[in-house]
Formats: C-alpha cells, structure tokens, sequence
C-alpha cells in the first residue's frame, strides 16, 4: 500500500466533500440571513483549503533525499501543517469578529424547509466522511488524516448545533443564531491553536513515543549477549521517518568481529519490527572477571540513586582504580551541580579511586 497515494486520495475526496458543502451553506447562510450557517460554510472551507495544503505537503515531503537534504524531506508536512493551522485561526477569528457584529446588530433569519433538509444532510455527510478519513489514516499511519477525520466529526456535531438552533427558531421565534456562531469561531480558534501548538513540539523536538522506545529497548535486549539497552535517543525527520542511536552493554570479553556481527543483527530487527533505523550503535563493556566491581557497582549505585533526581546509573565499569559510568538525570537539577554533588560524595567514600562520571539527558522512557 502507497502511504502517500492513500493521503492525497483520502485528502481529495474531502477537498470536493468541503467544497460541495460549501456552496450549499453559503447559499442557505446568504437565503436564510443565517450568520451561523455561513460561518459553518466558511468552516468547511478552511477544511477543504487543508486538505489542499496536506496534498502539496505530501508531494513535497516524499521527494528523495539529494546531497543538501541527505535524510530526505519530510520535515516539509510539519511546514504545511502550520500554514494549515494558521488558515484555521484566521477562519476562526474572521467568525468571531462578524459572530459579534450580530450579537450587537442582530438579524432575523428566514429559513425554509428544504434549507433545513440540507443541513441536516450535510450532517450525515460529514459523518460519513469523518469515519471514511480516520479510517484511511489508521491504514497508513497518517496522524493528519486521522486528526482530519476527528475534526471531520466534530464539523458534524457543530451543523448539528446549527440545526438544532433553527429548528429552536422555527418553534419558538428565539434567534441563537450569532451565539452560536461565535460558539463554533471559539471552536474553530481553539482547534487551530492546539493544531499550531502539536505542529511546533513536532518542529522543536519531543520526547519520543514510550510505547516504541520501549519495544526498541525490549527487541535489542533479547540478544542474550546484550545485558542493557541505554541513551536511546530517537530522532524525527517527518512522519515515519525516525533515526535512532542507542548504547548496547556487552561483555568485556567480546571481540571487535562479534560486536559488529550483533550491532548488525539488532539494527536489521529494529527496522524490521518498528521502522525506526538504528543510525549509530554505541558499546558499553561490563565487567566479567572482577568480582570487586559487581560490590562496587551496587554501592555506587545506591549512593546516587539516593538522590530524587538521579534516576539511573549505567555504563558501569571499573578498570584498576579507576571507575566510570553514567548518570541519568531529571530535569530538575542543573547536570554540572549534579555531577559536583556525586563526584563529591564518591571520592570522599573512595578516595583510592579516579572517577570519571558522564551525565545523561532523560530523553526516553
């Protein structure tokens, strides 16, 4: 299954869904003097203007990596994801703005049966079209199809309102109309600043996934010779298109040739079972034949994890008098007063010995 020919085919049957229900919208919105229809007409419209952008995306994000660009394009989806957001906002704001020009200046509205008729059509249709959407994106593993679908269902839960306000109308002669268009502007703006907010994490860098670096560690620790999997670090280059590096510990009896056979092994089983690609492999060696250094180590690690911020020691190995090993640390000390704190601590309970501690950034589960 092509990813990207699923996206834009997904993407292009919402683009003539909006559009159709656009001009429906806008017809009934300007006939019936209904603010609340427009503003769900100009809602679809931003909907469709997305899918547009998210197309253009997609074409241009799958183009191959070249000499400048060497990890690819991909990164291009989370540009196209914020000119989308910003389209949203705007669409948003645009609403609210006339939303309370009616509240002030109120309007009667003037619907017909058949109006009504459309509305409530349009309903089903968006629904239809929001599960068509999430499916499409599950498939594929396209978080903005599914995002897209979501809001697909909720532009149908918001006609709905619009509907449920113009019957209210018809019965009782009392407008809801520019209240309930500034509530779906208040919607609308609401959903372009989460979408602009996810889209900047995605552009700054997040923590990644628990549930994948998890697998990760789990996958390359089932190699028997593999007694820890540590600084999993995952890196993002688009949607499904992740690069990792990570630092295995092995038996310091192990030779250059079996490292590099097991590095091997555990890079091809990685991209195998998570389609993350293990870019750089890292060794740490423990100790084998010194059983001083198994006393040493359990010491040492219960005197740095006796701190709340120290929350793992690895890479542990002593070699004559001296030690060195890694420490995790949370962020909330400053890793310089961190390594003070425990450097001051372990040379004064082992002064025969040199220490030579690396801090570590809490970057994975």
């Amino acid at each position: 299954m092509n990813r990207d020919a699923v996206i834009i085919r997904a993407s292009i049957i919402g683009i003539i869904t909006n559009l159709f229900l656009v001009a429906f919208k806008a017809v009934i919105g300007i006939l019936s003097n209904s603010i609340a229809v427009i503003l769900d007409a100009v809602n679809n419209l931003s909907d469709a203007l997305s899918s547009i952008i998210t197309i253009i995306g997609t074409k241009l994000s799958s183009r191959l990596p070249d000499k400048k660009h060497p990890l690819g394009h991909g990164r291009i989806e989370y540009i196209s994801a914020m000119l989308v957001s910003g389209i949203v906002l705007y669409a948003g704001i645009t609403s609210a703005v006339e939303s309370i020009k009616k509240i002030i200046h109120p309007e009667k509205a003037d619907y017909s049966i058949t109006s009504l008729i459309i509305i409530a059509v349009a309903v089903v249709v968006k629904i239809i079209l929001g599960k068509y959407i999430t499916e499409q994106g599950k498939k594929v593993n396209s978080g903005s199809l599914i995002a897209s679908g979501s809001d697909a269902m909720f532009d149908a839960v918001l006609s709905l309102s619009v509907l449920g306000s113009a019957i209210i109308y018809l019965l009782s002669d009392v407008s809801l109309e520019a209240y309930v268009g500034a509530i779906i502007s208040i919607v609308i703006i609401k959903s372009g600043v989460e979408m602009m907010s996810e889209t900047l994490d995605e552009i700054l860098g997040v923590r990644a996934d628990k549930e994948t670096t998890n697998e990760i560690k789990k996958l390359i620790c089932e190699e028997p010779e593999i007694q820890g999997a540590y600084d999993l670090f995952v890196y993002n280059y688009g949607p499904d298109k992740n690069y990792a590096s990570v630092h295995i510990e092995v038996p310091d009896t192990m030779t250059a040739k079996e490292i590099d056979k097991l590095t091997r092994k555990i890079e091809v089983k990685v991209y195998q079972k998570t389609g993350v690609i293990l870019a750089g492999v890292g060794v740490y060696s423990y100790n084998t034949s010194d059983n001083e250094a198994a006393k040493l180590q359990n010491d040492i690690r219960k005197r740095v994890l006796a701190h709340d911020w120290a929350m793992q020691v690895h890479g542990f190995y002593v070699e004559n008098n001296n030690i060195r090993f890694d420490v995790v640390m949370s962020f909330d000390i400053n890793y310089k007063e961190g390594l003070m704190i425990i450097y001051d601590e372990l040379t004064k309970a082992y002064p025969e010995y040199n220490f030579q501690i690396a801090p570590d950034v809490d970057v994975s589960d």
